[in-house]
């Protein structure tokens, strides 16, 4: 009796194919580019004007998106070493950094601090006295923030520990006051370190990044009336990083590392590109919206939403470089 042997080809992606070049060569036609230079863009909330940073610890910038003109924030002031640059409702600013640049490590965690920034011609940052850790979240429609701290600027915090904290920008003439902090949630151990994000359903909700260890990170949220806290991205052992909120609150933009899965690689905060999360709990609707990763070396990252949905900024940024650091803000138009 013969036996028959019945051989199964089943097609399984190519890993570690990365193209050669540059992703800003090949560009999809709702893609532009803005600027080229700068990273860490924030759209202002009536979609006039792009804020952005010229450099890591340097001078912050905003640009008209009708005339393209573009004008420096900080250079009147002597040494600026910022790392972000944000809007308020009123048309002011925040900025966040260090009053001098030290070292990389110290003064991107030990020193970063919160700034006011009027919007008056010839103004100067004003220090809002408060330390914290990474970014911060700013209401589009309020004057509400949150931010987090670490060990890194409270030392009598316990090993690991971090907090989300919600507060409101008080404003008098050229100077400010952040009033009324709440501790909203606390992570006891390393497995989350917190970073605020994005405010939504009328900054009734939060979301944040939970950064775990092994470069990971999950996109997480917070109902702020009720303390409840959800993970939205449900993929332990991938890094998302949730950064723009779409106006309905329905989604939120990620950096994530999903591609990986067909293009190889170790993944993490280096291998990202922006995707698309739907913020229904299950984990499931990712649509990625960017390629850059497709090309060796590259990746996409600090995507922000307008409030009319319109259109996102984002930045080119290469694979090696630390977190934020970027060479040019562009804009991608939905359609």
């Amino acid at each position: 009796m013969k036996s028959i042997v019945v051989l199964c080809l089943i097609a399984v992606p190519v890993l570690g194919q990365r193209k050669p070049g540059s992703p800003l060569d090949n560009l999809p036609k709702n893609i532009e580019v803005l600027t080229h230079f700068g990273e860490r863009a924030d759209i202002s909330p009536d979609n006039q004007r792009i804020a952005f940073m010229g450099k890591s610890f340097g001078d912050a910038f905003v640009i008209d998106l009708k005339t393209r003109i573009i004008r420096c924030l900080t250079c009147n002031v002597p040494g600026a070493a910022f790392l972000r640059v944000m809007h308020l409702v009123t048309g002011d600013y925040i900025l966040i950094g260090p009053e001098k640049f030290i070292d990389i490590r110290v003064s991107r965690s030990r020193d970063n601090e919160l700034w006011f920034l009027s919007k008056a011609p010839g103004s100067k940052p004003v220090r809002l006295n408060q330390k914290m850790s990474e970014g911060m979240a700013i209401s589009k429609k309020s004057l509400k923030v949150a931010f987090a701290e670490t060990r890194a600027q409270n030392p009598d915090f316990p090993p690991g520990y971090s907090r989300l904290v919600t507060a409101e920008v008080a404003i008098s003439g050229n100077t400010a006051r952040l009033i009324n902090h709440k501790t909203v949630w606390e992570s006891k151990d390393r497995g989350c370190t917190i970073e605020a994000q994005d405010f939504y359903d009328n900054d009734r909700k939060l979301t944040f990044s939970c950064y775990e260890p092994g470069d990971k990170a999950s996109v997480m949220g917070i109902d702020l009336e009720t303390g409840v806290v959800q993970n939205f991205s449900k993929a332990p052992g991938f890094y998302n990083e949730p950064e723009g909120i779409f106006p309905d609150g329905q989604y939120t933009t990620v950096e994530a590392d999903r591609q990986i899965l067909q293009l190889g690689g170790k993944g993490g905060s280096g291998q990202i590109d922006i995707w698309k999360l739907r913020l229904d709990g299950t984990g499931k609707d990712f649509v990625r919206l960017t390629n850059f990763n497709d090309y060796e070396g590259w990746k996409a990252s600090n995507p922000v939403v307008s409030t009319d949905g319109r259109f996102m900024a984002f930045q080119v940024a290469r694979s090696s470089d630390p977190a934020g650091v970027g060479y040019g803000i562009l804009l991608y138009w939905f359609r």
